[in-house]
C-alpha cells in the first residue's frame, strides 16, 4: 500500500509539453506559410510590373514597325518619282538606294529582336519568375531599340534631304523644257514668217503657170515642166524655171537667222503604171527618187547650201488624187518643193 502511494507521486504528466511544441511547431509553420505568402505576392507583384513594362516594349516595337512601314510607303512613292528623272538625277537615285538599304538593314534587325522578345515572353509565362538575366536582355534590347530609333531617324533625315534635292532638280528640269519650249516656239514663229516670205517670193518669181501650183504648204510642179516622159534628166524648159526659182530661194536663204534649223524638202511621186521592162530605173520608186535628187542637184549647182536639201521618192505610194484616168496620172506625175524644218 504504501509502496504503490511512492510510485504515483513519481509519475510525470508530460502532455503540457507536447501542448506546447505543437503549438510552437504551429506558429513556426504559420509564420513559414506568411512568409511563403508575402514571397508569392512580391514574386507576383514583380512579375506583373515585368509584364506591364513587356507590353509598353511592345507596344513601342509596334510603333517602330509602324513608323518603318510609312516609311516604306514613302520610299516606294520616292522610287517612283525619282524614275521620272533621267541621268541628271543618278547622285539622288543613289544616295536613296543606299538609305533604302539601311533602312532593310534594320528593318532586318528589328524582325530579330521581336523573335528574341517572343522568346523571352515565353520563358517568363513558362516560369512565372524573372532572373536576373532576363532582366539585363531586356536592358540590352531597350539600348539596341534606342540605337534603332536614332538610325531611323537619320535613315529619315536623309530621304528628307534627297527629296529636296529632288525637287530641286524636277524644279531645274522644268524651268530649262518651258525655256526649251519658249525657244522651239520662237523658231517656229520665226520658220513660219520666213515661210509665208517663201510662198510669197517663190509664187512671183514663177509667175502664172498653170503646171505649178500650190497645195498646202508646198509648191508642186508637174513632172511633164522639169523632165521628158520616163526620165530623171531636166529639160531646158525645167532648168529655165528652176533656175528662176534658185535665185529666189538663194535670197530667202541669205535672211534667214542662222539659229533657224531649216530645210528645202524635194519629193519626188509618180502614177501607179509600171515601167516598161528593161527600164533604165527599176520601179517608179527609183524614178520618183532620181528625180528628186536631179532637182537637188541642179539647185546645189546654183549655189543652194547642200546641207538645206534634203530629196525624197515616194513612187506611186502618195498619190495627189484618186483614180486611174489619164488627168490623175497626169497630175500624180509631180515634184514637191517644202520649207520646213528637219
Amino acid at each position: 500500500m504504501f509502496t504503490g502511494i511512492r510510485r504515483s507521486s513519481r509519475t510525470v504528466n508530460v502532455w503540457p509539453g507536447y501542448v506546447d511544441a505543437l503549438s510552437a511547431l504551429l506558429m513556426v509553420v504559420i509564420f513559414v506559410l506568411l512568409i511563403f505568402t508575402l514571397a508569392q505576392f512580391l514574386l507576383r507583384q514583380v512579375v506583373s510590373d515585368q509584364e506591364f513594362a513587356l507590353d509598353l516594349l511592345n507596344n513601342r516595337l509596334a510603333e517602330v514597325s509602324e513608323a518603318l512601314g510609312l516609311s516604306e510607303e514613302r520610299a516606294e512613292a520616292l522610287n517612283a518619282q525619282v524614275a521620272l528623272f533621267s541621268e541628271q538625277l543618278a547622285e539622288v537615285t543613289d544616295e536613296r538606294d543606299s538609305l533604302a538599304a539601311a533602312r532593310d538593314r534594320d528593318q532586318l534587325r528589328l524582325l530579330a529582336l521581336d523573335a528574341l522578345i517572343a522568346s523571352q515572353q515565353e520563358t517568363i509565362a513558362e516560369e512565372q519568375e524573372l532572373s536576373q538575366e532576363a532582366r539585363d536582355q531586356v536592358a540590352i534590347l531597350n539600348l539596341q531599340i534606342a540605337a534603332l530609333r536614332n538610325q531611323l531617324q537619320e535613315v529619315a533625315d536623309a530621304l528628307a534631304a534627297a527629296e529636296r534635292d529632288k525637287a530641286e532638280q524636277a524644279a531645274e528640269i522644268t524651268d530649262l523644257g518651258q525655256r526649251l519650249n519658249l525657244a522651239l516656239a520662237r523658231q517656229v514663229n520665226e520658220l513660219e514668217r520666213y515661210r509665208s516670205e517663201f510662198f510669197g517670193r517663190v509664187k512671183d518669181a514663177l509667175g502664172d503657170n498653170p503646171d505649178v501650183r500650190v497645195t498646202g504648204d508646198r509648191f508642186v510642179f508637174q513632172s511633164e515642166l522639169l523632165f521628158p516622159s520616163g526620165s530623171a534628166e531636166l529639160n531646158s524648159a525645167g532648168r529655165a524655171q528652176l533656175a528662176e526659182l534658185a535665185g529666189t530661194l538663194t535670197q530667202i536663204a541669205e535672211r534667214i537667222p542662222d539659229e533657224i534649223d531649216w530645210v528645202l524638202r524635194i519629193d519626188g511621186h509618180t502614177d501607179p503604171r509600171p515601167l516598161p521592162e528593161g527600164h533604165r530605173y527599176a520601179s517608179n520608186w527609183e524614178l520618183s527618187t532620181a528625180r528628186a535628187l536631179s532637182v537637188v542637184e541642179f539647185l546645189v549647182s546654183r549655189d543652194l547650201p547642200p546641207e538645206r536639201l534634203v530629196a525624197a521618192g515616194f513612187g506611186a505610194n502618195r498619190p495627189a488624187v484618186a483614180g486611174d484616168e489619164a488627168e490623175a496620172h497626169r497630175r500624180n506625175r509631180r515634184i514637191e518643193i517644202k520649207l520646213t524644218s528637219p
